[in-house]
This record gives C-alpha cells, structure tokens and sequence, in this order.
C-alpha cells in the first residue's frame, strides 16, 4: 500500500514516539498502531509491521541501557528464554486467534500491573519483613513465580505489545531485589527478545507493509537513544508515575477500540 507524504511523515513521527516511550516505560504501540490503521492498514497487517519496524528501537533502547545491564547477564538468559518462548506463543496466537480473544482481559491485566507498580516500593518491604521473621531467603532471580509471569506478559507482548513494559516493570520491581533503573534496563532487552522473534515469526507466514516497517524502524532507532538518555534521569518516584500515566493511556485506547 502506497503511503502519502503526510502519511509517511506521521508514520515516522510516531515510530520516534514509540522509540522513546519503549525505552522510558513501554507502550510504543500506542503511538504507531492507530497510525498505521488510520493509513488504511488491515489491523492484522498493521500490527505484525509496527512489530517488525520496532525491532531495532528495541535494540536501540537497550544499547542505550548497556551501563546498568553490568553483572546481569545471568539474569538475561534466564529471562531471555522465557521472553523467546512467550513471545513465539503470542505471535502464533495473533493468526490463529480472532482478536477480540484478549479485549476482555488485557486491560485487567495492565490495571493490576499498575496497582504493583504503585505498591511495589510497600510490597518489596512487606516480602522483606516477611522473610526476615521466618528465617528464608528471597529466591534467587525472582524464582518461578516471576519465570511464570514473564511468561504470560511476553506472550502477550507476541500478540500485541502495548503496556508490556509496564507488566514486565511491575514483576521485575516486586520479585527482583534491585534498582528500577536496572530492571528498566532488563525489561529493554526481554523488549527485543519478544520483538525479535515475534518479527522472525511474522516475516514467513503473515503479511508486511516493508514501508510502514522501515519508516517506524528508523523513527524507533532515534527514538530509542532519546528515551535511554531521559529514562536514565528520572528519579524512581518520577519514573513510577510515567509508567502509570502511560499504563492509564493504554487501558482508556483499548477500551475505546
């Protein structure tokens, strides 16, 4: 499908948008896919390219993370391999399932990963105290508890992606002993994981608009860099309160699809 010039201009502007909220929190879909359906787009079509064409400002985003990935590489593969095969059984069910499977349940879901969000800071204390009093230790990685729930949210990050971050954020904030900012960083790559072989998937059995692809990589790629170099600045209490802002936003979209 040919895109006009103002088309295209906003494909690419929301492809930056998308880039720099990916990196920030997540949600980039938010800006490129009711862009890409006011195009003409099929939803279908639509959505398997703004996944492909965010692919590299997932990547993007994540190099630009690379200072607080240091000593997490343990974490990156166990998690990695989670993300890969949540992300695969997403893809696979956006063609075989009709796509009001999830309307129902995904803004229930990204609702309560805001409520940890939120809690996170009283609930990492409360698990704390918890363990301290009966003497165990908190598991290491997050234990299966976190393996399961990344697997649920990258699933549906194969299906469909917007508020994955967010998910992700809220799991990783509660079940890992470490700073926002490092999970941030973690959550980029688990981004690029899912992305990546859900765009793999896509390319052999669904159909691609390549223009839609390439101007939302570009804009993504920019859009990455900016959102690594403004995500790193924002203070936890600040950066908890974009993650709900967004996370809000994206309840209100789908619920009004």
């Amino acid at each position: 499908m040919a895109l006009s010039i103002w088309e295209a201009l906003a494909v690419f502007a929301a492809g930056i948008g998308a880039g720099t909220i990916n990196t920030i929190v997540g949600s980039g879909t938010l800006f490129t896919f009711p862009v890409l359906l006011a195009t003409g787009l099929p939803p279908v079509t639509a959505n398997v390219s703004n996944t492909l064409g965010l692919v590299t400002g997932n990547i993007s985003g994540a190099v630009g993370y690379r200072r607080e990935l240091r000593g997490q590489r343990r974490r990156i593969v166990r998690f990695g391999v989670t993300a890969l095969i949540g992300g695969l059984t997403g893809a696979v069910l956006l063609l075989a399932l009709p796509s009001k499977a999830f309307d129902a349940i995904v803004p229930v879901l990204i609702a309560l990963a805001l409520v940890l969000v939120v809690l996170q800071p009283r609930l990492a204390r409360a698990l704390a105290r918890r363990r301290e009093r009966n003497g165990t230790e908190a598991p290491t990685d997050g234990g299966v508890a976190l393996l399961a729930g990344l697997l649920v949210a990258s699933a549906y990050g194969g299906y469909f992606g917007a508020a994955q971050g967010v998910m992700y954020l809220s799991l990783m904030g509660i079940l890992l002993h470490d700073g926002l900012q490092r999970i941030n960083a973690l959550k980029n790559v688990l981004g690029v994981v899912v992305n990546g072989v859900a765009a793999l998937f896509f390319v052999f059995v669904a159909d691609v608009d390549w223009t839609a692809v390439l101007l939302i990589a570009v804009g993504s790629t920019l859009g990455g860099q900016a959102g690594a170099k403004l995500g790193r600045r924002l203070p936890p209490t600040v950066l908890r309160g974009v993650i709900v802002v967004v996370g809000v936003v994206a309840i209100v979209q789908l619920l009004l699809r």
